[in-house]
């Protein structure tokens, strides 16, 4: 028999689900919102939590509002956990989602957590999303926490990109992944990831450009450009099929905007921009120091920044790994902005020491592993000043933040130069 207990939301968690305690164990049911009270159906359960599906809800939150998308609801699309949550209750939630876990994996007060800054849109802000192939046909989401679905609406795509969603007809036996990408000026891009090095034959009269990448990730171009660009301010940025721009394209430069003011920099300054991607941070970061070092391990978007960057004569690109190229510097350097895509390695937070870096934002979509990077750094001298959130992806759990580090006893200069 399956058991079914009594539940009361005390939070929400990193992973989307409420959270409740019973006996001293954390139970994980998702579709919650903090305050209701459920009868819920225990799913699995291991040593460390439970997991349990609503059954019947008892006293629903004031904040629960109807999910827009047919694809919401247990079974079915993961992609957005959040939608029965009104939007502006959303961004509190994840506001102590991310001081929660600063203060219990990180160690540090959540007094330095300032409010999120929303998303221009709560729908229909993904420049980019990418899709599975169903052997039945058509598209899921890779999302899913049961059987992919086709997925015939996805209202927190760019409708751009959701008509042409629509007219995607393609079977091609090799091809594992599809991601469409739409650029500022409404150019769209098709990027197919395929699982060997042959190019296929394709026909069409779509109107978007087709690219390869191969198990390698390296990128060819089969139709129209090899690249879409984004506009952030006066600045135009080429990012190649394959590398890496966030989706929510209209919140870009907000993000900008506060890693600058963050950081700082000063005109006799010398910085580092590691995990660089296209070149976005060090562009603006440039006209306010005296010397920029980028760094991008993945070869296309190195390239990118080469070319986003060619017009400022005081940055310096690196194409290779951030611990092989902080290993290689010689010198002092001041301030560092990182934009990684998983936990800090040691060699890197190593190369960051040696270097006398004073000053660090750290830029993470990840608040768990932002956190426990921040204990890391904490014992190297480091303290925690400020973490400013932003909403990248209303409808979901996710947050990113950029969070201001400076070694202690050292006080950031209270603006950009």
């Amino acid at each position: 028999m399956v058991k079914r207990v009594e539940l009361e939301i005390e939070a929400m968690t990193q992973g989307g689900y409420g959270l409740a305690r019973q006996r001293g164990k954390s139970i994980y049911v998702p579709y919650t919102i903090p305050g209701e009270r459920l009868h819920a159906r225990v799913v699995r359960s291991d040593e460390r939590a439970t997991y349990a599906e609503g059954v019947h809800l008892l006293d629903a939150s004031a904040d629960r509002v109807y999910p827009r998308c047919p694809h919401f609801g247990p079974g079915r699309c993961w992609r957005c956990q959040w939608q029965h949550i009104d939007y502006p209750v959303q961004l509190l939630l994840k506001q102590d989602v991310l001081a929660e876990h600063l203060e219990r994996l990180g160690g540090v007060r959540d007094d330095v957590v300032q409010s999120v800054v929303a998303s221009p849109e709560a729908y229909g802000y993904a420049y980019h999303m990418t899709f599975l192939p169903l052997a039945s046909g058509g598209f899921a989401l890779p999302d899913a926490k049961e059987q992919p679905v086709p997925i015939e609406v996805c209202h927190v795509l760019h409708p751009d990109l959701l008509d042409l969603v629509a007219r995607l007809d393609m079977t091609l036996p090799a091809l594992k992944r599809l991601k469409l990408q739409l650029g500022s000026a409404g150019e769209r891009m098709i990027v197919l990831y395929m699982s060997d090095e042959s190019a296929p034959e394709l026909e069409t009269d779509l109107d978007a450009s087709i690219n390869l990448l191969l198990p390698d990730n390296e990128p060819m171009n089969l139709v129209g450009e090899s690249h879409v660009r984004y506009r952030i301010h006066d600045r135009s940025f080429r990012v190649t099929a394959g590398s890496y721009y966030r989706a929510n394209a209209a919140l870009v430069p907000a993000l900008v905007d506060a890693v600058v003011m963050l950081l700082a920099p000063q005109p006799d300054e010398y910085i580092l921009d590691l995990y660089s991607g296209v070149g976005v941070f060090g562009a603006f970061l440039a006209p306010r120091a005296k010397l920029v070092t980028v760094v991008e391990s993945y070869p296309p978007a190195a390239t990118d920044a080469e070319i986003n960057l060619a017009d400022l004569d005081n940055v310096d690109v690196i194409e290779g790994t951030v611990e092989e190229t902080l290993g290689e510097l010689d010198g002092r350097y001041d301030a560092a902005v990182i934009d990684p895509s998983a936990a800090l390695s040691e060699d890197a937070l190593k190369g960051i020491m040696d270097l006398g870096i004073t000053r660090l934002v750290y830029v993470s979509g990840d608040s768990a592993t932002l956190a426990r990077d921040t204990k890391r750094l904490l014992k190297l001298g480091f303290r925690l000043v400020r973490a400013q959130p932003f909403d990248f992806a209303p409808q979901t759990y996710h947050i990113e933040t950029a969070a201001l580090f400076a070694r202690s006893g050292e006080n950031p200069p209270e603006k950009a130069g």
